[in-house]
């Protein structure tokens, strides 16, 4: 059964995509279930991706954040892992990203540490088309 607090974050992800679809911003949407990500101006999908999110052990936050930070290159690490040259990196919330991966061809599986995982190409795409501030919405 669904919790109050699941609910209202529900509901805030709702009212957030229906009020960037009353302009023309540039939006992303990560949808968690379909493993797909959709770059949005105002209602008109622009590009449509997989992407690999968050394994079950590493989930891929949910909610309405906004692209904070951008780097040409990264290095990213964690427990478990340490990677450099990552590509194409928008760091969102904290340590959640969206980057590119040259480390796996994954892609419509969830496999990540709780990044959305990118192919090369599209990393690079939307890296160029986003800016700071670029609203990113997570979703199930």
């Amino acid at each position: 059964m669904p919790t109050l607090t699941t609910i209202a974050l529900k509901d805030k992800i709702a009212n957030k995509i229906l009020d960037l679809q009353e302009t023309q911003q540039r939006w992303i949407e990560v949808d968690l279930s379909n493993q797909k990500l959709i770059a949005w101006e105002g209602t008109s999908p622009v590009r449509a991706v997989l992407v690999s999110t968050g394994k079950q052990s590493t989930p891929t936050r949910v909610g309405t954040f906004a692209v904070q930070i951008k780097y040409l290159s990264a290095r990213m690490t964690g427990q478990g892992y340490d990677v450099t040259n990552v590509p194409h990196t928008m760091y969102y919330s904290g340590g959640y990203a969206i980057h590119g991966a040259y480390w796996h061809k994954r892609f419509g599986t969830p496999v990540s540490h709780g990044c959305i995982n990118v192919a090369l190409d599209h990393a690079e795409w939307l890296f160029k088309w986003s800016n700071v501030g670029t609203p990113v919405i997570v979703h199930e």
